[in-house]
C-alpha cells in the first residue's frame, strides 16, 4: 500500500492564494473523493497525501500545508497521536478532524479540540444516502475557507505573508459572506436600561467548543441562571458536549428534552439536527424542539433560540456569541437589541473564526466585545449591575 503520495503539481510559490491542503486518512476511497473534490476549487491546492500519522510528519515538514484534513483512526499512528506533533512544527496550521459519527470519535474529536485542532467535521459512510455527502462536501469547503482566511489574515498581521493578490470571501451554502470584519468596523450599543437578565442564551460554531470548555470553567459558582446553548454540532457530538461540560460546570448540563420546564441551575444544550426554542406556558417556560428547516444553513440554529427567548423573557436575556463560521445568530441579536436585552461577543483575537460574533458587533448590536478570558467575569458583572 503507498502510505504517502507527492502531489505533482504543488502551486506556484509566489501565488498565495490557494489554501494549502494535506489530506491524511487511511481509507484509499476517502482519500480520492476529498481529493477529487478539493482539486476542483480553484481557490484550494491539494498538497499531500498521507495514509497514516507517520507519513503525515514527514510530508508536512515537507510541503508545508496551510490546513490539515486528519483522520482519528489510522495505522501506525492515529490522528490524536498525530496532532500535537503538527501542531508543534507549526502553531498556526489549522487542523480539521474528520471521523465517523460515533460515540467514541465524537469522544475523541472534542479531546482534539483541547489539544490544538481548529474544528471537525463527520465523514459520511459509503451506505449513506447522496444529501449527506453533499452536506459534508459543501460543510468542508466552508470550513476550509473560513479557517483558511482566518490563517491568512494573522499571517498578514504577524508579517509572515504579503497580502493576497484578491481577497476571497468565506463562503456560507452556496452564497459568500462579506470579509471577515475588521476590529475598527464596528461600535458598541450602549446600555438602554440597568440590564437584569433571567436567562443566558450562548450561541457558537467553529471554535465553540473549546471556548465554552473554557468559559463554563470561569463561570462555576457565579450564576444560578438558566442557560441554553446552541452550538453548531451533529446529533451524537452535542450527547458528548453535555458530558464534557458537565465535568466541568457545577451545575446540570444536558441535552434539552421537548416539553421539559426550564429551571434554575441547569444548561440546556440543543440537541444535534434539533432546533431548540422555548415558550410560556401559565408561569413555566418550556423547552420546545422542532425540526423545521434549517436556518444559515444550520440545525440546530442560534437565530430561532434567540428569537423565542425575546418572546418568552423580554428584554430579561444574556446573550453570548462565541466564535463561528458564518453570521448564525444574527438576525436573533437584532431581536435582541429591539427589546433591550443585552448582547455581548468575543473579539477577533481570541476566535478560531470571527464570523458570527464579528457580524454581529459589525452591526452595532453588542454592548461588550471581550476576548475569550474576559467573557465569565463580563457576564458576572452584566448579572450584578456593574460596569463591564
Amino acid at each position: 500500500m503507498v502510505q504517502a503520495e507527492t502531489i505533482a503539481s504543488l502551486p506556484d510559490e509566489t501565488n498565495k492564494d490557494p489554501y494549502r491542503i494535506m489530506i491524511v486518512d487511511d481509507s484509499a476511497v476517502i482519500r480520492g473523493f476529498l481529493r477529487r473534490w478539493l482539486e476542483a476549487e480553484a481557490d484550494i491546492a491539494v498538497v499531500a497525501i498521507a495514509n497514516n500519522g507517520v507519513m503525515a510528519l514527514r510530508e508536512f515538514e515537507r510541503t508545508r500545508p496551510e490546513l490539515v484534513i486528519l483522520d482519528i483512526e489510522m495505522p501506525e499512528m492515529d490522528g490524536l497521536t498525530a496532532l500535537p506533533r503538527l501542531v508543534q512544527l507549526d502553531q498556526a496550521v489549522q487542523v480539521i478532524m474528520a471521523s465517523t459519527l460515533t460515540r467514541r470519535n465524537a469522544d475523541v474529536s472534542l479531546k482534539a479540540l483541547a489539544m490544538g485542532a481548529a474544528d471537525y467535521i463527520a465523514k459520511p459512510e459509503s451506505t449513506r444516502v447522496v444529501n449527506e455527502k453533499e452536506e459534508f462536501h459543501r460543510g468542508l469547503l466552508e470550513k476550509i475557507r473560513a479557517l483558511g482566511e482566518t490563517r491568512r489574515i494573522r499571517d498578514r498581521k504577524a508579517g509572515k505573508v504579503a497580502p493576497r493578490s484578491t481577497p476571497q470571501p468565506a463562503v456560507i451554502g452556496e452564497k459568500a459572506a462579506s470579509p471577515l470584519p475588521k476590529k475598527s468596523t464596528f461600535s458598541l450599543r450602549p446600555y438602554e436600561k440597568n440590564p437584569t437578565p433571567k436567562v443566558i442564551a450562548i450561541g457558537s460554531s467553529t471554535g465553540g467548543p473549546q471556548a465554552l470548555f473554557k468559559v463554563f470553567e470561569a463561570l462555576k459558582g457565579k450564576t444560578s441562571l438558566p442557560i441554553f446553548i446552541t452550538q453548531h454540532m451533529p446529533g451524537t457530538f452535542t450527547a458528548i458536549l453535555a458530558e464534557h461540560l458537565n465535568k466541568i460546570y457545577d451545575k446540570d448540563c444536558r441535552e434539552a428534552a421537548d416539553g421539559e420546564k426550564v429551571l434554575e441551575n441547569r444548561v440546556y444544550i440543543a440537541p444535534g439536527d434539533w432546533h431548540m426554542t422555548v415558550s410560556r406556558k401559565g408561569t413555566d417556560i418550556i423547552v420546545k424542539l422542532n425540526q423545521e428547516p434549517p436556518e444559515n444553513y444550520c440545525r440546530p440554529s442560534v437565530d430561532p433560540m434567540l428569537r423565542s427567548l425575546v418572546a418568552a423573557y423580554g428584554s430579561d436575556v444574556l446573550a453570548v456569541i462565541l466564535t463561528g463560521m458564518g453570521h448564525d445568530g444574527l438576525e436573533g441579536c437584532k431581536k435582541l437589541s429591539e427589546s433591550g436585552a443585552v448582547v455581548i461577543g468575543q473579539d477577533e483575537e481570541t476566535s478560531v473564526v470571527w464570523g458570527m460574533p464579528g457580524a454581529v458587533a459589525s452591526a452595532g448590536l453588542c454592548n461588550g466585545v471581550f476576548p475569550l478570558p474576559k467573557i465569565p467575569d463580563a457576564i458576572e458583572n452584566i448579572l450584578k449591575g456593574r460596569p463591564v
